[in-house]
């Protein structure tokens, strides 16, 4: 099975040139089941139904989240409704939504988990824990597990690679905005990398005007930062699943320029 996994959208420009080029890249990998982080798909910030509609009915399968998820309140009740747009599975137990989707593709049954790291981010509870639980519980015939570890810290990230390794069948991370050049299988079988990267603008920082963002480091008086909307890149990976198996035979990066 052939996975594309699409790293944090970041806005606008971002959503576009995902859109403009999906097809396309899921065509030339034969691409089997498609996975998107959103939690900055919305203006950089959360998402919004309407947003969330189109990206599924455009072909993204499952979308994945972080910390930025409910910064738009709207997106309280759809995502309550819509098992496909996931949550961080360490948040408390009573928050609005999912954290796991088990689904059936071209007759496998796929498993897609979402967890935020502890360092340097909001509280939370143990990823580590938590983790280890849905993974148990995820009956024997679902081969192809996929994990969005959402986490600031590289070495959050790589340890939860090595935990999960043999379990799942890709860890990778979001949240940094920054592609790692670090793909490989691990030990026991799983596909692993730091961060997929940032799909949107790399004209500015980390997706926002470059001039805003260093006005926040240079000054105490603060301005909400705009968007960035030049030098957009399309970043993720593709990888190929044994379905027998669940194991990762190939992880491959994606990072493409789109003229906007």
């Amino acid at each position: 099975m052939k996975l594309l996994l699409i790293g944090d959208v970041m806005g606008k420009p971002g959503r576009a040139a995902l859109l403009d080029r999906l097809q396309d890249l899921k065509e030339q990998h034969a691409i089997d089941f498609t996975v998107m982080n959103a939690e900055n798909v919305a203006g950089g910030f959360s998402i919004t139904a309407a947003i969330a509609d189109l990206l599924f009915s455009s072909g993204i399968d499952v979308m994945t989240s972080g910390n930025h998820i409910f910064d738009k309140h709207e997106v309280i009740d759809y995502i309550k409704k819509q098992p496909r747009l996931l949550r961080p599975a360490n948040y408390p137990p009573d928050t609005p939504g999912n954290d796991l989707w088990v689904g059936e593709v071209k007759g496998v049954r796929v498993a897609v988990l979402n967890l935020l790291g502890r360092v340097f981010t909001q509280p939370s509870d143990d990823p580590f824990r938590i983790g280890n639980e849905l993974v148990s519980s995820l009956p024997e015939d679902v081969k192809v597990r996929i994990v969005d570890m959402h986490a600031e810290a590289t070495s959050e990230k790589v340890a939860m690679g090595w935990f999960l390794d043999g379990r799942v069948s890709v860890v990778y991370g979001t949240h940094t905005h920054v592609q790692t050049a670090d793909e490989r299988i691990l030990h026991e079988g799983t596909a692993y990398i730091t961060d997929l990267g940032m799909t949107g603008s790399y004209g500015g920082v980390i997706g926002l005007k470059k001039g805003d963002i260093i006005h926040r480091f240079r000054s105490p008086i603060r301005r909400k930062p705009e968007q960035s909307k030049s030098e957009v890149r399309i970043c993720g990976a593709v990888v190929d699943v044994d379905e027998e198996t669940g194991r990762a035979r190939s992880i491959e990066r994606i990072n493409l320029s789109h003229d906007s």
